[in-house]
């Protein structure tokens, strides 16, 4: 039995892209500057960015994104509960899981050394070499910081235990579905 209810999980989640939405739109440096964002960033040498300084038309962007995913992913919670559990969040998990896992992946890897020596972020010296080209791969220069990367992670390791404890609830559902059909069939006389 989970600790934590799946409904409430998914409900801090959507009221945590409802917070982040007002600050990349009030003060977006509050967010950069958190000691989660600078431990995670310095742990997997990510690099710092100077693009949440200040509110920008890119943050304000993100601001409306996240606001608009937190509101629809609340108001799909006051769905009936076979309806949000086993068909909605059902296909929306495993979904979110990749794609966060996938950008994680590619913020971390497509980044290329910070502060340190060789081309491996791992400091291991029997470590892999990285696959990190020695010229900048063009493209997705915004995704490669630390408060893109912790964002990211946190969204996969929070969306792997929505669907860990989804899973859980969705059999009980199941099951407790079962019973009332079974019990409604034998209650007629069939």
């Amino acid at each position: 039995m989970a600790l934590i209810s799946v409904k409430t999980i998914l409900t801090s989640l959507c009221l945590f892209h409802i917070t982040l939405a007002y600050f990349f739109y009030t003060n977006p440096h509050a967010i950069a500057d958190q000691a989660l964002v600078y431990v995670l960033g310095e742990a997997m040498g990510m690099p710092h960015t100077a693009s949440f300084a200040a509110p920008s038309g890119s943050s304000s962007f993100l601001a409306v994104s996240l606001l608009l995913l937190g509101i629809s992913d609340l108001l799909t919670l006051s769905m009936p509960e076979e309806i949000w559990l086993l068909h909605y969040w059902g296909a929306q998990a495993p979904l979110r899981i990749t794609l966060f896992a996938f950008l994680s992946l590619f913020s971390y890897f497509s980044t290329p050394s910070y502060g340190r020596s060789g081309t491996s972020h791992m400091s291991h010296p029997l470590a892999p070499p990285s696959f990190v080209a020695a010229t900048e791969p063009p493209g997705g220069d915004g995704l490669r910081n630390r408060v893109f990367f912790t964002f990211a992670f946190l969204e996969f390791i929070s969306w792997f235990w929505v669907w860990v404890t989804l899973k859980e609830e969705a059999a009980k559902v199941v099951l407790r579905k079962r019973r009332r059909g079974s019990s409604s069939i034998n209650g007629r006389g069939f």
